[in-house]
């Protein structure tokens, strides 16, 4: 693999942890201002493609962390971890 694409796929992870955060944030303050909310589907579906951003944004804004269905964004991060770990393994050359 070429370092460009190596860079396109760190950048593409990095905006969809960054989205995940903010979706949290702007849930949480919907419902302070008793607004529309983001549908609990969304949240976890974007704790699932980024689920450091979705942990950051639970902890930052302490939201959704009492309801046991968001407990899943932990193993999201599990799995991700492993996988990274896994693809640093076998495409960094050290």
């Amino acid at each position: 693999m070429n370092d460009e694409f190596i860079l396109a796929i760190a950048f593409v992870y990095l905006l969809l942890n960054i989205i995940s955060f903010t979706l949290f944030g702007a849930d949480k303050r919907r419902a302070i201002k008793d607004r529309y909310r983001i549908s609990e589907a969304t949240l976890i579906v974007s704790g699932l493609f980024g689920p450091f951003g979705a942990l950051a944004g639970m902890k930052l804004f302490r939201h959704k962390t009492r309801k046991p269905l968001f407990k899943v964004i932990y193993v999201f991060a599990a799995v991700h971890i492993v996988l990274i770990i896994f693809l640093i393994w076998e495409f960094c050359p050290f």
